[in-house]
């Protein structure tokens, strides 16, 4: 009998590996690159980027809970749409934002690395992705308790930030008018790149429904930890940039290569070097998640025969998909020594637009035609039309502004 993946993840332990991709994948590496675009409108963006990611978030919840199976956005849109050719390309196109994301994720290491010691990237980019490509052929259960415990060190920095810079929000009574754009095109046209920029940060709840088959009781504790994960996230982010434009110009912050490091050290932060070094867990945290779920992406492909089988071996003493996870490993590396970081995460948020599009489209149509199975929670028909329209909107207003 062909080995099979292993049911490992519990909800606490889903929900902190889906929280720990969406806070390493942007808040710690972009906040900065964020406010050189919408300025002091930056926590606006964010606002936008959780909406937008809000209404496909609760798509995802509902589709996870009907097909609780490894491969995600592939199985939704075939389910839906009944295309095998544009199943397919999704699935590459997952894969390859993966990809995109943790190599993007990798250069945010070396920036933050760099606080400590001063090391050429290219050597640093290939060790980390090497190590965390190991980590991810280990198991998935190790993995993912590597990724709760980076988490956990992720929010205790976040909560670092928080607790030094809480005074600045004593000037939001006075401030906040600052902090809105006004009706003219120039101010929303800046909040809106920064909200495709921003929305890079709320990526990686879609990764979680690529370990549906590793998840005990899929059908309630998957749904649930993407939107735990979604709202908690979304909360954070919002304080995070509120205090981060109250605390410094936006000049100041885009100008740094570790903007919440600097934050907390301006805000009168002791052993502003700690947060560095958590910082350091957070920014590759986000990368392990990212490669785990590509690899899982082209598990699911191959176990149905769309891509050569060798992607669907599974090694019989770790469980995992070990020839997916090197190849992934191997783009990562790859992407990451060949792009800059911003051009990195709009190439991810680009493609992921386009993806979350096709699968609020494909529930729209499965919520249509298939009534939903017992004990599967539904969502009212509006949300996956809000996702649609949304994801399509900023994609379309990014490619208009470049």
């Amino acid at each position: 009998m062909r080995p099979q993946l292993r049911r490992v993840l519990s909800l606490p332990l889903i929900t902190f590996y889906g929280l720990g991709t969406i806070l390493g994948a942007g808040i710690y590496v972009l906040v900065g690159k964020i406010a050189g675009v919408a300025g002091l409108y930056t926590p606006v963006a964010f606002i936008i980027a959780a909406i937008v990611a809000g209404f496909t978030g609760f798509s995802y919840a509902e589709l996870s809970a009907r097909h609780p199976l490894a491969g995600g956005e592939v199985v939704y849109v075939d389910e839906g749409l009944h295309i095998r050719a544009l199943s397919l390309l999704v699935g590459l196109a997952i894969v390859a934002a993966g990809c995109v994301s943790a190599a993007t994720i990798t250069r945010g290491f070396v920036g933050y690395l760099n606080l400590f010691v001063a090391v050429p990237a290219t050597p640093v980019v290939a060790g980390t992705v090497i190590v965390l490509g190991g980590i991810a052929i280990w198991g998935m259960r190790e993995s993912a308790w590597a990724a709760a415990a980076a988490t956990g060190i992720e929010l205790v920095g976040l909560l670092m930030v928080l607790g030094v810079a809480w005074p600045s929000l004593g000037a939001l009574p006075e401030r906040w008018p600052e902090l809105l754009p006004m009706a003219e095109t120039a101010a929303w046209s800046s909040v809106m790149l920064g909200a495709f920029l921003a929305f890079f940060a709320f990526i990686g709840f879609e990764d979680m429904v690529n370990v549906a088959e590793e998840v005990h009781d899929p059908v309630n504790n998957l749904p649930r930890a993407i939107l735990i994960a979604l709202g908690l996230a979304t909360a954070l982010y919002i304080l995070i940039s509120l205090v981060a434009v109250l605390s410094l110009p936006p000049s100041v912050l885009t100008a740094s290569s570790a903007p919440l490091a600097l934050v907390y050290q301006e805000s009168g932060g002791k052993h502003p070097e700690m947060l560095g070094i958590i910082s350091l867990f957070a920014v590759i945290n986000g990368a392990l998640v990212q490669i785990i779920m590509a690899a899982r992406v082209l598990y699911g492909m191959a176990a149905a025969q769309w891509i050569p089988r060798p992607f669907a071996q599974i090694g019989k003493r770790t469980g995992t998909p070990v020839i997916a996870t090197i190849v992934t490993a191997l783009l990562v590396l790859l992407l990451a020594l060949a792009l800059p970081l911003v051009a990195l995460a709009k190439i991810t948020s680009g493609v992921l637009l386009g993806v979350f599009a096709l699968v609020n489209l494909a529930l729209i149509r499965i919520k249509k035609h298939h009534p939903a199975p017992e004990g599967v929670r539904v969502y009212a028909p509006w949300i996956p039309w809000a996702g649609l329209i949304t994801s399509v909107a900023l994609l379309i207003f990014q490619l208009a502004a470049a």
